[in-house]
């Protein structure tokens, strides 16, 4: 028999239980702000206590900022993922830790935030936050203490199935992207013509090549190698204009993705100097370590579309076949040369210069078998493709599917 609800008068939770409360979160929960830590020890000190990022353990220190249970969430930065936590912890200065009341078990409370509505209470600055009063102050569903343990138990046990069936999901698509790593590098490094004759390059990065091919740098293989400039996006005092300018994520993933693009104030139209163009590469030389120098190619016009200072525009001579060059510049080698060379004083932002850019040594065969390879590539990584785009529609409905069992269970509308 279905047991009888009533109205909770909050939008967010909807009907719950006869029997449940709705309460704010401060009356059974105290915030508390993190703090820098003042050692940082190794992980393997006697001493170490993990330091908790909006990711979890990134460092150790040398004493608990609290020990218990509690659960985390971030202030600034990455926002609406909290962490639940037992024993010694230290929260950084970018988070906040609950710590609860014998009315509140901590473990119920947290998958009660893991689908809150957060978006309302994210400031909308250069740096989106939180403020802990904001979010202590709302009101969520609480059952009798007994009844939040069997939920969280329940919980625990129906989200390790799914945890589990993630896991090997994404490891399914990074498998399927090592592949077509290894299908590129092996097309751009001995072609697609089955055994042939080899030659030593005297070069580590690319050992042999077919012996009818060329090592050649980017560099003379270019005709062109263009930039924008900066353009204003957010001055109030202007109008949009009705062009774009690229996002270095337009071309992170190495593919074109030309919705990735910022407005275009009529302020700084001058500054749109350097349009998409068809049958191009684009490169970010200014990204992540292990996204820099990420290279997609242009096979359409896109009117009233710009590149930015941080993304290079490269036209090939007419003896190249620039597909081609797109797949050797995302080969193993190749991409591991930008790494190498990539330079900044942040982790998160490096940049590689157009000489070391354009230093970097491609195999080269003739046009004819540029083409070749390129018309390879283009069938064996959409058949690849294909693959990773099931197993990332999967992974999106097994985390609706949590989120929406989580949502159901915490809230009371499914009983366990």
């Amino acid at each position: 028999m279905a047991r009888k609800m009533k109205d909770s008068g909050i939008e967010w939770i909807g009907e719950i239980p006869e029997g449940w409360e709705v309460v704010q979160l401060k009356r059974f929960a105290e915030v508390h702000n993190g703090r820098e830590i003042e050692v940082e020890v190794d992980s393997t000190d006697s001493s170490a206590v993990g330091v908790y990022g909006s990711g979890g353990v990134f460092k150790y220190t040398n004493r608990a900022q609290y020990s218990g249970k509690a659960v985390l969430f971030g202030r600034k930065g990455t926002l609406g993922k909290p962490l639940y936590v037992e024993g010694q912890l230290w929260a950084v200065d970018t988070m906040y830790f609950l710590t609860y009341s014998n009315h509140l078990l901590e473990k119920f409370s947290y998958y009660q935030l893991l689908v809150f509505n957060w978006a309302p209470h994210i400031t909308h600055t250069a740096i989106p936050s939180v403020v802990a009063s904001e979010i202590v102050a709302c009101y969520f569903p609480v059952p009798p203490l007994e009844e939040q343990e069997k939920i969280a138990d329940y919980l625990d046990n129906g989200c390790a199935s799914l945890d589990a069936m993630l896991s090997k999901t994404r490891s399914s698509i990074e498998e399927y992207k090592m592949l077509k790593q290894a299908v590129i590098t092996q097309a751009v490094t001995k072609g697609v013509r089955g055994e042939r004759e080899m030659k030593p390059t005297g070069f580590t990065r690319w050992s042999e090549i077919p012996s009818d091919w060329e090592l050649k740098r980017v560099k003379p293989c270019a005709a062109s190698i263009t930039s924008g400039l900066s353009a204003v996006t957010d001055d109030t005092n202007s109008e949009e204009s009705g062009n774009f300018v690229l996002r270095t994520s337009a071309v992170s993933s190495g593919f074109f993705v030309p919705t990735e693009v910022k407005p275009v104030l009529k302020s700084a139209v001058n500054r749109l100097i350097c349009p998409v163009e068809p049958d191009t590469l684009i490169v970010s030389r200014m990204n992540t370590a292990s996204m820099v120098g990420a290279c997609a190619y242009v096979a359409n016009n896109h009117p009233n579309t710009f590149l930015p200072d941080k993304l290079w525009k490269i036209k090939f001579h007419s003896c190249y076949h620039t597909k081609y060059m797109w797949y050797a510049l995302n080969s193993v080698p190749a991409k591991s040369w930008f790494s190498e060379l990539a330079t900044g004083a942040s982790s998160s932002m490096q940049n590689i210069s157009i000489n070391d850019f354009t230093s970097n040594y491609l195999p080269i065969p003739a046009f004819s078998e540029q083409k070749e390879i390129a018309a390879y590539l283009d069938a064996k990584c959409a058949e690849i493709d294909g693959l990773i785009a099931k197993k990332e529609q999967l992974v999106k409905e097994l985390e609706s599917y949590k989120k929406s069992l989580i949502y159901e269970v915490v809230t009371g509308k499914r009983e366990v």
